[in-house]
């Protein structure tokens, strides 16, 4: 609730955002975990829980939070089922990384890095070479991919030490920048159908005698954007995917281990003026600053220069209780973005970063008009966001 306009705002304190739980317990610490496991040179265990399987196979359901899972016990038996397997018996889930977005976490997935790393910190980010703002969802506009993204992928390593490695998904994805600098690596096939890919999936697992195959599923999330979490068209979609994760598991080859995940959760965000904060006719919120990046509920500002104080200052102001500001040193700092962050990528985040606590989001109806209308949102560091799920089958 706002303050009387005599009263200073009550900041939401930096130390109460979650910080996500990298090096141990992140979706960038899984991958490298399987490939310790089946003896690729160069990693070690990251998440201690994980047992080593010969083969391991990824089924990554974009959008899936841990908890919808645990909301839904109806329209997703199985995988509720599975709750109590998830992140190797202990019946807790992994977080997703900040900002958690399908850039971002499918970078994180694949390179084995956090974000402040990869260099993929938001859907949207400026390109401190140009200037401009690059999408790393859909790579526009288009940057050198290697540049963006130099290190190898964990497909790649492994694939290099002798273990089959497979990537099945939608073939419009094979070709993409983003599958190439996060998920290459081994061989892609393209399958239109959900039961395609699970078929495939298990083939390609059956197809070595050390197997590292990933799977993935985007229309969960597609419709929670579209129509939100409480919605029948999303339901529909929980139960389809539920079956696709049933098919895959009744498919599992011997020795193999099948880790189900998400990229992040969701959260439905009302369509009123309390809830979407728009900045393209906020004043205030526009006052020194040169370009909006991220999204809704993460947010990268790039100040005019000179003015990165004044915007750090009129943003706390005005949305420190519901939001997270943090200047980029205090967001590095704090850890949200990794433990480490590269030259290159330190550019690349905002002067100023803000999280949504509440259950808000600063749309940009004039030069987001798509993100704005969205009904499922997602970005931030709570839980409804953050958490995934790591659920597990072994064969």
């Amino acid at each position: 609730m706002a303050q009387p306009a005599w009263q200073d705002p009550v900041l939401l304190p930096l130390d109460t955002a979650p910080v996500p739980e990298y090096g141990s317990g992140s979706l960038a610490d899984l991958l490298p975990t399987l490939a310790a496991g089946q003896e690729v040179p160069g990693f070690t265990a990251a998440i201690p829980e994980l047992t080593p399987a010969d083969r391991n196979c990824v089924f990554l359901i974009d959008g899936l939070g841990w908890e919808q899972i645990k909301a839904h016990p109806d329209e997703a038996p199985f995988l509720h089922s599975l709750l109590p397997t998830s992140r190797g018996g202990t019946g807790r889930p992994l977080t997703a990384g900040f900002p958690s977005t399908t850039a971002t976490s499918l970078a994180s997935v694949g390179t084995g890095l956090p974000p402040g790393e990869h260099g993929l910190p938001g859907y949207t980010a400026r390109n401190p070479e140009t200037g401009e703002l690059m999408n790393q969802l859909r790579w526009k506009p288009w940057t050198a991919p290697k540049v963006w993204q130099p290190y190898p992928t964990v497909f790649q390593l492994a694939d290099a030490a002798g273990v089959h490695t497979a990537q099945v998904s939608a073939p419009t994805f094979e070709q993409t920048p983003l599958t190439k600098v996060a998920l290459s690596g081994g061989s892609f096939l393209g399958r239109l159908s959900g039961e395609d890919r699970m078929d495939v999936a298990a083939q390609r697992l059956a197809a070595g005698d050390r197997s590292l195959v990933y799977t993935y599923y985007s229309e969960v999330d597609g419709k929670g954007h579209r129509f939100g979490t409480d919605s029948d068209a999303w339901r529909g979609q929980l139960m389809y995917v539920d079956g696709l994760a049933r098919r895959l598991a009744e498919q599992l080859p011997p020795r193999s281990a099948l880790y189900i995940t998400a990229d992040h959760g969701m959260i439905d965000i009302p369509f009123d003026e309390q809830s979407r904060i728009d900045f393209d006719e906020d004043w205030e919120l526009r006052a020194g600053v040169a370009l909006l990046g991220g999204e809704g509920r993460a947010r990268h500002v790039y100040a005019v220069p000179g003015a990165e104080s004044d915007v750090l200052t009129v943003w706390r102001e005005v949305l420190g209780e519901q939001f997270w500001v943090a200047s980029r040193d205090e967001a590095i700092a704090a850890g949200w973005f990794g433990p480490t962050i590269d030259e290159r990528v330190y550019g690349r985040i905002g002067d100023v970063v803000a999280a949504a606590h509440d259950d808000v989001i600063i749309t940009a109806s004039v030069n987001e008009p798509h993100e704005s209308a969205m009904a499922g949102v997602h970005g931030s560091l709570t839980p409804v966001e953050q958490l995934v799920p790591l659920l597990e089958v072994r064969s």
